[in-house]
């Protein structure tokens, strides 16, 4: 079908979410908002996904949301009632890249060309970020007459400075791949979108490797501690350490180092929500 805006495949542990309307600029249509959620919660309920690299076809990562849905918003905030309906709207929509930072896995973003809007607001929301040397990111909300709304103004500072992110978010102007690397926004640069996606699944295979469960747990008390104290998130840690403290992945991980091997871990238990 012609609306189908991302294809879904797995290769093991490794899972792999890639845009596929090179010839619309990636752009994020009503089938990427009503879809992603779902995809990606359960990939996470199963766990059988140890990391998730998610790329884009053509040129362009993505150009941010479809224009043809502002189309099919123009009469959104006619009265209290279709405002009140607009709110949900937004839940929903912010609702896939709310499941990319609450995956029980990773998530690593290859980007190429233009990051653009609402990949801003995705590439936020996920663990790592790759990028070639010609991508660059833009705060393209403000340059249509708008905020951004999906989760760049409130995760975006929290990856760089807030200086940098007011100066995107009030001009429109784009932060190249070089500034976001020295910025600490993106991991590495590569050279091209064949160097970025091998760089993606060399990383991938790399986690893969480790205990899902203390990869999970891991990226659970490094999204607490970005929002809370030192303190709270020691406390937290600890309870969270009492009930995930697997001394089986332990052995498995300091014998198959001994033996100069990949060690065998279990998955992670899936999450049944039918009871």
């Amino acid at each position: 079908m012609s609306d189908i805006s991302f294809s879904l495949e797995q290769d093991g542990p490794i899972a792999r979410l890639t845009l596929t309307r090179p010839n619309k600029r990636n752009a994020l249509n009503a089938h990427f908002w009503r879809e992603l959620p779902g995809c990606i919660t359960a990939l996470s309920d199963a766990g059988e996904t140890r990391v998730l690299i998610i790329d884009a076809q053509g040129p362009l990562f993505t150009a941010g949301i479809d224009l043809a849905m502002f189309a099919d918003m123009a009469t959104a905030t006619d009265g209290a009632h279709a405002r009140e309906v607009f709110t949900h709207t937004l839940r929903n929509m912010q609702a896939g890249f709310d499941a990319l930072e609450a995956a029980r896995f990773p998530v690593i973003a290859a980007i190429q060309g233009g990051c653009i809007g609402g990949g801003v607001d995705m590439v936020s929301a996920c663990d790592i970020r790759l990028a070639t040397r010609d991508a660059y990111f833009r705060i393209e909300e403000i340059n249509v007459g708008m905020m951004a709304d999906l989760g760049t103004l409130q995760r975006l500072p929290k990856l760089l400075p807030l200086g940098v992110v007011r100066e995107l978010a009030y001009t429109g102007a784009s932060l190249s791949a070089e500034r976001a690397l020295a910025l600490g926004f993106v991991n590495a640069l590569c050279d091209d979108h064949e160097d970025v996606l091998a760089q993606a699944e060399a990383m991938a295979v790399q986690i893969a490797q480790k205990p899902p469960l203390a990869v999970s747990v891991s990226k659970d008390c490094l999204n607490h501690a970005r929002d809370h104290g030192v303190a709270e998130s020691m406390r937290y840690m600890r309870a969270l350490q009492a009930g995930v403290f697997n001394p089986a992945d332990i052995m498995q991980a300091v014998s198959a180092r001994a033996e100069g091997k990949a060690a065998d871990f279990s998955d992670l238990a899936p999450v049944d929500k039918t009871n």
